[in-house]
């Protein structure tokens, strides 16, 4: 089995003069937030790296950009913590840096849920692989003969930048509304297989596990979201882009940055197409918030 180090210097053979980005995160119970934060801070800067480091009391979230022998020295580094040897994580090409600078936060949550009887750390909601998962789409079923339906656990302008055919789309507005929206469609469902999906993996992790606690009987988490699945698999089954919290706004199948872009005004995201519209001016507005501004 070819490991992330392997898959990175494959990848990065002929892009000698580009930037890796590395999308992480796992759930474990973190006691001294406070302290890392300070070292984590040290650490960074020293390796030029830019992006986002999440520490919260449930776990550690994390996207960062930087050179690839920077990036590879501070993941070593990471897992020489005992409570994070088996970090993995995702990585993608760009030819700049995918963040403008870093930040080193805490928070209460890897992703705000408020529901805090839901811990991944004492156990996993099952999980699918890309490579089953699209034997599955190819078939309509799973292993067991039953329809195969896909949830969408991310925000309603994410999902407009692309998703998986025939998903099932709440709308929702914010992660926090998931809950409800779960338990309302469960009869709904009943004698079907429920995959949930977001971009990395930690929204569908966390809704897996609820939906199973609810009375979900067949439901999967899509192991390492969209973009192990693009990584792994390629676009079959899904139509779009994928939408990334950084100033490439959205990563095709082959996870390369498009031509999509958030709003400057407004953060919402602005098509190819939309942006040709005479109410889009970089910096200034776009079809959004034209007519509001």
């Amino acid at each position: 089995m070819q490991t992330n180090t392997d898959l990175s210097l494959t990848q990065s053979k002929n892009f000698t003069d580009s930037y890796i980005n590395i999308a992480a995160y796992k759930f474990i119970t973190l006691d001294d937030t406070e302290a890392m934060r300070s070292i984590y801070q040290q650490q960074t800067l020293a390796l030029s790296l830019k992006g986002t480091i999440l520490l919260t009391p449930e776990g550690i979230n994390m996207f960062l950009s930087g050179t690839r022998e920077n990036i590879d020295t501070f993941l070593t580094w990471v897992r020489s913590d005992a409570r994070l040897t088996d970090l993995e994580w995702k990585e993608s090409i760009s030819a700049e840096q995918s963040h403008k600078r870093m930040l080193v936060k805490l928070k209460k949550e890897i992703i705000t849920m408020r529901m805090p009887l839901i811990k991944p750390e004492l156990g996993r909601a099952p999980s699918v692989d890309a490579h089953t998962l699209k034997r599955w789409l190819d078939a309509g079923v799973d292993d067991a003969g039953k329809p195969v339906v896909m949830m969408e656990t991310r925000n309603a302008f994410e999902v407009d930048v692309g998703t998986f055919n025939n998903t099932l789309d709440y709308r929702i507005d914010k992660f926090t509304e998931f809950p409800a929206v779960a338990a309302a469609h469960k009869d709904e469902l009943e004698g079907k297989t429920v995959v949930t999906f977001c971009t990395g993996g930690i929204r569908c992790e966390k809704a897996a596990i609820h939906m199973k606690e609810i009375g979900y009987d067949s439901v999967y988490q899509l192991d390492g979201g969209i973009l192990k699945y693009f990584e792994e698999v390629g676009g079959e089954h899904y139509t779009g882009d994928c939408f990334v919290f950084d100033y490439r706004t959205a990563l095709n199948p082959k996870l390369e940055p498009t031509e999509t872009v958030q709003c400057f005004v407004c953060r919402a995201v602005v098509t190819p197409r939309q942006q040709l519209a005479p109410e889009y001016v970089y910096e200034v507005s776009c079809p959004h918030c034209y007519q509001k501004s």
